[in-house]
């Protein structure tokens, strides 16, 4: 479940920028909450992703996988409104 939560956000947060990005930059407020559903369905991928890998009856790579998608989602997110604040 972790693995398809970040696989959603990623793919999720690549659509709205690259709508927006179409757009000359010009995004509708259903943009931004895409990004804060990416923000909770990250979360939540990453919480069930550390709580998975730290279970010793469960392969490693699924749990390791949801980490780094997820990871990815919540750094993605970051750098959006990193370079939303300072554009």
């Amino acid at each position: 479940m972790a693995v398809i939560l970040g696989i959603i956000s990623l793919v999720s947060l690549g659509a709205a920028v690259f709508i927006a990005f179409r757009n000359d930059g010009a995004a509708s407020l259903r943009y931004g909450f895409v990004g804060a559903l990416a923000v909770v369905y990250s979360a939540t991928g990453l919480v069930l992703g550390i709580t998975t890998v730290t279970k010793s009856d469960y392969y490693k790579l699924f749990p390791v996988l949801a980490i780094l998608l997820n990871g990815a989602a919540l750094g993605a997110v970051a750098l959006i409104l990193y370079m939303g604040a300072y554009s």
